[in-house]
């Protein structure tokens, strides 16, 4: 069989994944199909399909998973502990007399909370704080909803344990301080674009309907007392990122040290037994939370794996298509960025997982490069996507049409990534 029949059935299952993936299917059992069917039509090896496609990649994985479990559990110490809720509560104390500055507030809390913690039992323990705020502010559903979940994404550029992900597709990617400034400059952007959408949106901020917005979403008696923590303890979501800039700590220990600092703040190890308590049942649910994406992430790897062994049948064709210049890629990449929505072919934890590969494997572009090149629209769907496990849960939560979240967040993030593209090509290109 030759390359250009074998490279064309190739493209053909990948179409037909997209579809899967577009009509709501399984992804991890999209991913491991399609390894399988990779490897029978991409003719390799069984020996060596089982193992440079299901063993190695699987293993090498390994130090990204350890990454992921930290981040959740600092997520899940974050929330525990009282410190993220003592943040958010801390909001309320501009009050309602001026609730665009409020809002914004919010915005910036859950951004700074999310510079390090991660995993969608955060962000509901945080949204059940955060978004009732918003709603007494008067704020109508959509437009809170949508400025939660875009607050969400802004700081995931310089989230490290998000960022570890992404190294999936680019493994020669560093976390080091060009990418730093890059991931600042970003988020900053995102941030403003957010904080402009509320001022433009200002009008339709109405606290006669608060109430009745509250008691839609089941939280017009959400009173719950919040935990006083020591104001000092405030500063403990960006220790990670703290650390890593001042003394190039990797995330594991700068993890570890701001999750042991926030248990020691708020006092929990006052008694030895319930200290011991908070800590295993800390971990049991960040780990819990995270089960079903790390099986997840196996199939993905498995298809990067496949992917990556059948890249140089593609590489004439992309050598052909895409364009050699990065400004150009740039731009292509930030127009058509709402492609990485309901996980199309530019959303990395989706179809885009081949694109990412074999955009690799190629070898025409550096990994520096390619990381935030395919982060700015994978960014674009993890904030507004309606797959996106957190916003699904959001949807849900605050009786939110989709049509209406994706009205508000998609021009939005569309601007933000064209300008993060250029940002993209600026710093690397």
């Amino acid at each position: 069989m030759s390359s250009t029949i074998i490279a064309i059935l190739l493209l053909i299952t990948f179409a037909l994944f997209i579809w899967y993936i577009l009509k709501g299917g399984n992804l991890m059992i999209g991913f491991f199909v399609m390894a399988i069917l990779w490897c029978i039509i991409g003719l390799v090896p069984f020996n060596e399909a089982i193992n440079k496609v299901f063993a190695q990649p699987a293993l090498s994985y390994g130090p990204t998973i350890i990454y992921i479990v930290f981040g959740s559990w600092f997520g899940r110490v974050l929330v525990d502990s009282g410190i993220a809720p003592a943040i958010s509560e801390a909001t309320k104390s501009i009050g309602k007399k001026k609730p665009l500055l409020a809002a914004i507030l919010v915005v910036l809390v859950t951004a700074f909370i999310f510079v390090s913690a991660y995993g969608v039992g955060s962000v509901i323990a945080i949204g059940v704080i955060l978004l009732p705020i918003l709603l007494s502010l008067g704020l109508p559903r959509d437009v809170a909803l949508a400025a939660f979940s875009m607050a969400i994404g802004a700081p995931m550029y310089i989230n490290v344990v998000l960022y570890n992900q992404m190294k999936a597709f680019v493994p020669k990617a560093a976390y080091d301080s060009k990418y730093l400034t890059f991931g600042i400059c970003a988020a900053i952007v995102q941030l403003l674009a957010i904080i402009i959408f509320l001022f433009f949106n200002r009008k339709k901020i109405d606290p006669a309907m608060a109430d009745n917005n509250l008691k839609l979403i089941g939280a017009e008696n959400n009173e719950n007392s919040v935990t006083k923590v020591p104001k000092i303890a405030y500063i403990v979501p960006v220790i990670p990122v703290a650390m890593n800039m001042a003394f190039k700590w990797d995330a594991v220990p700068a993890l570890t040290l701001a999750s042991i600092i926030a248990i020691f703040l708020t006092g929990q190890f006052k008694d030895y037994k319930k200290g011991l308590k908070f800590l295993n049942d800390s971990i049991s649910h960040a780990i819990s939370d995270i089960a079903g994406l790390i099986m997840f992430l196996m199939a993905l790897e498995s298809f990067t794996g496949a992917a990556t062994i059948n890249a140089e049948r593609f590489r004439p064709i992309l050598a052909a298509v895409l364009p050699h210049e990065h400004l150009i890629l740039c731009l292509a990449l930030g127009i058509l960025a709402p492609l990485a929505l309901f996980r199309g072919p530019l959303h990395v934890w989706g179809a885009g997982a081949a694109t990412a590969a074999v955009l690799y494997s190629t070898g025409l572009f550096s990994d520096a490069f390619l990381l935030p090149l395919l982060y700015v629209p994978t960014l674009m769907a993890v904030s507004v996507d309606i797959t996106q496990s957190w916003n699904v849960w959001g949807l849900d939560y605050m009786k939110v049409k989709s049509k209406d979240f994706l009205k508000y967040g998609v021009p939005v993030m569309w601007v933000v990534s064209i300008i993060n593209e250029i940002l993209v090509y600026h710093f690397f290109g």
